[in-house]
């Protein structure tokens, strides 16, 4: 049982929480045989899971029951890539000010809870539809109101000006809090603050960017109503360009379109 063992926990971490047997039969008859007589070929596996007609169909686009929810870490990480971010002292701290990964987003990297990481593969929610029909959606295990608030504050705080960092010079913590205390590791929103004034672009491009174009009309519509409100201008300061294109990553990062990757 080790190859669809293995080849469904791929497959939930990599394309859809709750794969079909045909699904998983396929790539684990792949970890048995490469077709060269190879088992265990982890390269070949993991072509067979991205390029399998169940992963690749525009059907999953549109279906209800496929994709999986992003893990808070895993969104975290996406921004930081998307925009650049950098450390200014070149420490790239991850002690950060009074943000408690673990506590905040159920997530701290590289220390899970448990042996069984931060959830297990076959969670399945109880009292929601995904229960009656049996799906397992293992993300959602970290999922519940405080998680859900929690996030929303989280982008609020670094979507603006990154992530603030006791000491950034140092390497080590120290005990308490320093005169060099303050925002080190930062996003690059040049190309998105030139934007800024046509506010469909802007919405456009984090779309692109963060969802792969996969926000709905109406859910793209709807942010740049609210973002129209900052009645924004060519004139406006560089700081409030910035804030602007925050408060647009804030939107897009909470939207069910996006936290449901596809």
């Amino acid at each position: 049982n080790g190859a669809p063992f293995l080849a469904r926990q791929l497959i939930q971490r990599m394309v859809t929480s709750n794969p079909s047997p045909a699904y998983v039969g396929r790539v684990a008859q792949v970890f048995n045989n490469n077709g060269a007589g190879v088992r265990g070929d982890l390269k070949a596996v993991l072509s067979s899971i991205l390029l399998d007609d169940e992963a690749c169909s525009l059907s999953g686009l549109a279906s209800p029951v496929f994709g999986k929810l992003r893990e808070p870490m895993v969104r975290v990480v996406q921004w930081a890539r998307t925009f650049k971010m950098r450390s200014l002292r070149g420490t790239w701290k991850m002690s950060i000010g009074n943000w408690s990964p673990a506590t905040d987003i159920s997530q701290y990297p590289l220390d899970p809870p448990s042996v069984f990481s931060f959830y297990r593969p076959g969670y399945v929610p109880p009292g929601t539809a995904m229960a009656y029909a049996g799906a397992t959606v293992p993300e959602f295990q970290i999922v519940n109101e405080s998680t859900v608030a929690a996030w929303a504050n989280l982008v609020q705080s670094f979507s603006f000006q990154g992530f603030y960092v006791t000491a950034p010079e140092l390497t080590s913590m120290p005990p308490g809090p320093t005169g060099t205390d303050g925002f080190d590791l930062v996003p690059d929103y040049s190309v998105e603050k030139a934007l800024a004034v046509d506010t469909q672009a802007l919405v456009n491009r984090l779309n692109l960017l963060l969802c792969a174009g996969q926000l709905s009309g109406a859910t793209v519509q709807l942010i740049v109503k609210g973002l129209r409100a900052d009645n924004i201008r060519a004139d406006s300061t560089d700081e409030f360009k910035q804030i602007h294109v925050a408060r647009a990553v804030l939107f897009v990062m909470c939207a069910a379109d996006y936290l449901v990757q596809r």
